[in-house]
């Protein structure tokens, strides 16, 4: 007996879909026992502890299994956006991380992953392996009993000047430089972290000008062109992050802390003075210079503010050309490190004997959070002028 055309066609629906489950089954297998020749498994390290959080995800110490005594950075990539591949922000910063080469940069030694089983629904969970650093530089700063002599100050700003100068020169961007993401390792060699923002830089071709996003650096390290909308940037970015670092040698907290770009513009124009076309070429011709709200007549005091809190007239100087509103006019690093600071006495010196004091490992992550009235006394102390260190070298605590 003939099979009618719908049974026929229910058998071949039939057929055709335990053939697309075997598949399936096939594929799921295939992946469960596939080998990645350049792709180790993460089972090789054991987490220790969980050292920083953030919007990039998390970062653990571990140690490798096989070598107890070695520690390790893993950076989680985050994955919960992608519905298929993989992310192209992590992407571009393995690449980044795989062109830099240098000691004052963080190393990558490898890209890991979690087996992929029924468990984790056959998606890997990758992470970024980096060589461990025991301090980052905001944790170290949070903590009271961690004290900077002139000459160590030196040698922190002489070692992220030269990480900068080593990564503008590959023309790369960090686009977040921020106390946080300077790593210090217990032997006292500086290490610039989390490339998660950076990018390629070109000059601009045919006369056209670049068009990058401005959303980038966190907002109390962010320059003045960003938060006015300019779109077409360089180095000088990050020139301005060492400035506001470097001023926070010595404050011990950032010295700008605004909630709003609105706000931050102002804090920014209290210390600087205003924005008008005499200090800054051109400025009006910025996206947001007639949308924000821009205090006028304000003059500048960088100096007259700073004072207080640095002491050495050389460190006074560098700090002055770092924050320069007009990025045209702000120094880059290969000038800042032939400056005076770097070459007058107290020179700079091994910051490991001072480390070897602190057996702890200081993260902002690991730091209790500051009280709600820390920032606001602080910013009133730089507003009115009354803080007087004790001690020419260090100031230990400004809020």
């Amino acid at each position: 007996m003939s099979m009618s055309a719908t049974e026929h066609s229910s058998t071949s629906g039939q057929m055709s879909t335990s053939s697309t489950m075997l598949s399936l089954a096939d594929k799921q297998k295939y992946i469960e026992n596939y080998d990645f020749p350049y792709c180790d498994e993460s089972s090789k390290y054991e987490k220790v502890t969980k050292i920083g959080q953030g919007t990039f995800g998390e970062v653990f110490k571990a140690r490798e299994k096989k070598s107890t005594k070695k520690f390790v950075a893993l950076k989680k990539v985050l994955m919960e956006n992608e519905k298929e591949g993989f992310p192209i922000t992590a992407l571009r910063e393995i690449r980044i991380l795989q062109l830099l080469k240098h000691e004052n940069v963080v190393n990558l030694i490898e890209i890991c992953r979690t087996k992929a089983t029924v468990q984790n629904r056959y998606r890997s969970t990758f992470y970024l392996v980096f060589d461990f650093c025991e301090h980052d530089l905001a944790g170290l700063l949070s903590n009271i009993n961690v004290k900077f002599n002139l000459g160590e100050i030196k040698k922190v700003m002489q070692q992220l000047l030269n990480g900068l100068y080593y990564i503008h020169s590959n023309k790369i961007l960090h686009r977040d430089m921020k106390a946080a993401n300077v790593l210090i390792t217990k032997n006292g060699v500086l290490k610039l972290a989390d490339f998660g923002l950076a990018r390629a830089f070109s000059v601009s071709k045919n006369g056209l000008p670049n068009r990058y996003t401005n959303r980038v650096v966190t907002l109390w390290y962010r320059p003045p062109e960003l938060l006015l909308g300019d779109r077409n940037y360089g180095p000088p970015v990050d020139m301005w992050g060492a400035g506001c670092i470097m001023a926070e040698m010595w404050t011990r907290s950032p010295i700008m802390q605004g909630a709003t770009e609105q706000q931050q513009l102002i804090l920014i124009s209290q210390l600087c003075g205003s924005f008008t076309n005499d200090v800054w070429a051109d400025v009006e011709n910025l996206e947001l210079f007639h949308k924000m709200e821009l205090p006028m007549g304000h003059k500048r005091k960088v100096r007259e503010r700073l004072r207080p809190y640095v002491k050495d007239l050389h460190g006074i100087d560098l700090l002055d050309y770092l924050l320069m509103l007009d990025p045209k006019k702000r120094i880059d690093a290969d000038t800042a490190l032939n400056h005076d600071f770097f070459w007058t006495d107290p020179m700079p010196c091994d910051l490991s004997k001072m480390l070897s004091q602190h057996t702890q490992s200081m993260f902002e992550y690991l730091t209790p959070p500051r009280r709600p009235g820390h920032i606001r006394h602080y910013q009133q102390q730089m507003v009115n002028m009354q803080a007087k260190p004790q001690d020419n070298s260090y100031q230990d605590r400004v809020y």
